[in-house]
């Protein structure tokens, strides 16, 4: 039986930086206030004029494609995971793959927000353990500056711009890809939403007023989801195979604040020195936040390792993956 392996890591992130003593002088917040309640330093800001998220998932999969030694025109399939998409339509996908080359590719998008990335990997793989695909591009892609509304000190901090990409292929050995886990629960939308742009709400000059394009959010209400949700579904994944958590090597959430990371891991019983954590310098990239993460302590990992991946965003929306890591 076909499985799907992880054959390759790459991410990039912007060079320029918005740290919180910066932040301070556009927003009423300080560096203690930040760093107390989400664990943030600073952000990386895409500042390139006329680029969007493409451009980031762009560098990662040109250093992704680099770093394997795959041929842009042996690529099957990119699928990208966003909520910042360049347009409406077409695809961000589409135009990542244009611009990288991948002349014989197919590329869509897929939106499940913060979790994003995982639903992807786990799409990309199914293709893989099909026989349908044999390498697939999976890349998270976040322009997250551009949903910010920096006159709101509750959510600016927060946010920073990324993108990160794997490579999918298949193997016949027990590794990779094993299992994942997701959920969705509608009751969330209001919690957190981006209320204008879409069909409900089309722009005009009254939803720009009421600075309705950017991101909003119910701290307290997503906080409690998140951190039960990413909880019970890393416990879920590991134990449909049988797995404790002493067993797991490595414990990789979605980044998206300091405290909720620190929450699920001590109600699962993980020792800190598993959990792995860069939010200090990145903060919240939305579905770019795991692979950004792994590709930062990828010298950490082993073959053989046991590594679960869990991630909650806007929907709301959340799961869990199980990967025996092959890289």
């Amino acid at each position: 039986m076909l499985n799907a392996r992880i054959s390759g890591l790459a991410s990039y992130a912007p060079d320029d930086i918005l740290d919180n003593e910066m932040l301070s002088k556009m927003v009423d917040t300080n560096d203690e206030w930040i760093t107390t309640r989400v664990g943030i330093k600073q952000r990386r800001i895409l500042k390139k004029p006329g680029e969007g998220s493409s451009y980031l998932g762009m560098k990662a999969v040109e250093r992704l494609l680099e770093s394997t030694g795959t041929k842009p025109e042996e690529v099957d399939l990119l699928i990208c995971a966003t909520s910042n998409p360049d347009y409406r339509f077409p695809s961000t996908g589409s135009v990542i793959a244009h611009r990288c080359g991948l002349s014989n590719a197919y590329a869509y998008d897929i939106q499940a927000a913060c979790a994003g990335f995982l639903v992807a990997l786990e799409d990309g793989a199914n293709y893989v353990r099909a026989g349908r695909k044999k390498k697939v591009v999976v890349v998270a892609a976040e322009k997250m500056s551009s949903m910010v509304n920096y006159a709101d000190r509750a959510t600016c901090p927060l946010f920073g711009d990324g993108a990160g990409a794997m490579l999918v292929e298949p193997t016949e050995d027990n590794t990779g890809i094993i299992d994942a886990v997701f959920h969705v629960d509608g009751n969330g939308l209001e919690h957190l939403i981006m209320p204008a742009g879409g069909s409900v709400l089309p722009a005009s000059h009254e939803t720009i007023d009421a600075a309705q394009h950017y991101v909003i959010q119910d701290g307290r209400n997503v906080y409690k989801n998140a951190v039960t949700d990413m909880l019970d579904s890393s416990l879920e994944v590991a134990q449909r195979n049988n797995l404790t958590m002493d067993d797991v090597d490595w414990f990789i959430p979605h980044q998206a604040n300091l405290r909720i990371i620190e929450a699920v891991a001590s109600r699962a019983g993980i020792d800190n020195s598993k959990v792995l954590v860069n939010i200090e310098h990145y903060g919240n990239t939305s579905a770019a936040s795991i692979p950004l993460c792994l590709d930062e302590y990828r010298d950490k990992l082993k073959k053989g390792d046991k590594v679960i991946l869990t991630a909650f965003g806007a929907g709301f929306t959340w799961g869990a993956m199980y990967i025996i890591w092959d890289l």
